[in-house]
Parts: C-alpha cells; structure tokens; sequence
C-alpha cells in the first residue's frame, strides 16, 4: 500500500473543491432558467392581457374599465422588469460560479500534471537505476568469465 503523498493529498483537495463547484454551478444553471421561465410567463400574460384591453377597447370600454386595465398593465411591467433584474442577477450568478469552477478545475489539472511529471521523473531514475544494476552485472559476468 502506498502511502499518500503531499501532492495526492492537493489532488484530493482540488477535485473534491471542484466537483462542488460543479454543483453550485449546477444550481446557479437551474436557478436561471427558472427565473428566465417566470419572465417568460409574466410576458406572455402581459401580451394576452393587452390583447384582451385592445378587444375590450374595441368593443367599447368604459372609463373606469379603461383605467383598470391601464393600472393592471403598469403593475404587470413593473413585474417584468424586476423579473428582468432577477435574470439579470441569475446570469450573473452563473458567471461568477463558471469562473470558479473553472478555476478550481485549472487548478485540479495543474496538481494533476505536477504528479504526472514527478511519476515520470521517478521513472526515468528507476530506469537509470536498473540500467546501471544491469551494466554492472554484465560487467562482473564479464570479469568472472576470464
């Protein structure tokens, strides 16, 4: 059994930071598309309802009628654009956690490469090692032979 190094403990910390952060951008995503959803009915309620004012008009409205619907439809745009400020800030919110996750998987990758690197140096040493092992082996064979 191997016994974990300092870069192997990094690795662990690093992927274990970065799959959370895949989460939290999991949850920004879907905290999005929800508020983009809810923007998307308040426009299209507020669409039907014009549509309703504009036939109700045409018919012939009365003045209190016209009045409520003016009311209605400013209380409905001003829902809009909060809504708006919300998918603004969702958006933003997805940034900001892409970025991290980002970051936290360059780091992951980097620890990664560390350890790649110093797997290969060990390598090259024990292949030097065995080379050399082999060489003089071969060179008392050869002494013992004459």
């Amino acid at each position: 059994m191997t016994i974990p190094t300092a870069i192997d403990t990094l690795i662990e910390l690093a992927t274990t930071a970065t799959d959370e952060a895949a989460r939290q951008l999991g949850r920004a995503i879907r905290a999005a598309d929800d508020t983009e959803q809810k923007l998307a009915l308040l426009q299209q309620y507020r669409d039907e309802y014009a549509a309703r004012f504009q036939a109700d008009m045409l018919a012939g409205l009365t003045a209190m009628g016209y009045r409520n619907y003016q009311c209605f439809l400013d209380k409905l745009d001003q829902a809009i654009s909060g809504q708006q400020q919300v998918v603004r800030e969702a958006q933003r919110k997805v940034a900001e956690d892409r970025s991290a996750w980002q970051a936290s998987e360059r780091k992951r990758m980097s620890y990664d490469t560390l350890a790649n690197r110093a797997q290969q140096a060990a390598q090259r040493k024990e292949s030097k090692r065995d080379q050399k092992q082999s060489d003089e082996h071969a060179a008392r064979q050869l002494l013992y032979r004459r």
